[in-house]
């Protein structure tokens, strides 16, 4: 049984809070444990009606680079995922979807955070938009199913999210890949 014996708040910021726990493990021995606090996320997979989807490129300071990501945003307190969805994709994209399709959740890197991001499938796609947040520089980017697996598989595309997403929509997108694709 792991028994957590202190936890302290060392830092609280406007996305996550750090915490430190000390634990004892099921053998006795007792660690510290550095836990990153989040409220979760979500990811979406826009696709429109002529088989395309859609994308972010924007700079990622902690990487040092511009990646190009599916939508995806913060949970507000007691938002909801799909609500949270449908306001990413207005925020990120300009467009909302008549349909969010749940496409599963996954904890991001549960090593060290409590990161759980919800993934969905949007569809039916029309123009809605809502101002982007401050802080985002973005440029929707519009491809084909097709190459954006190539650009995945290229090892082009280095957002884990956006990589476990298109794992998951798979079987929704494999109908837009020529034959003899795999």
């Amino acid at each position: 049984m792991f028994e957590v014996q202190s936890s302290q708040v060392l830092f609280r910021g406007r996305a996550f809070a750090l915490r430190q726990d000390r634990v004892r493990l099921p053998e006795g021995q007792v660690t510290t444990l550095d836990i990153v606090e989040h409220p979760g996320g979500v990811t979406i997979v826009p696709l429109d009606a002529d088989g395309h989807l859609w994308f972010v490129r924007q700079y990622r300071h902690a990487t040092g680079a511009m990646l190009l990501e599916f939508p995806a945003g913060t949970l507000g307190a007691d938002e909801a995922p799909a609500a949270c969805a449908d306001r990413e994709l207005r925020e990120e994209i300009g467009r909302a979807a008549r349909r969010l399709t749940p496409l599963g959740a996954f904890y991001l890197a549960p090593g060290y955070s409590s990161e759980r991001l919800y993934l969905f499938l949007g569809e039916d796609l029309y123009p809605a938009t809502l101002p982007q947040d401050e802080d985002e520089v973005i440029e929707p980017v519009r491809l084909p199913v097709a190459e954006a697996y190539r650009r995945a598989w290229a090892g082009e595309i280095k957002d884990g999210k956006t990589l476990a997403a298109l794992f998951l929509a798979w079987p929704h997108l494999r109908r837009f890949l020529a034959e003899g694709m795999p």
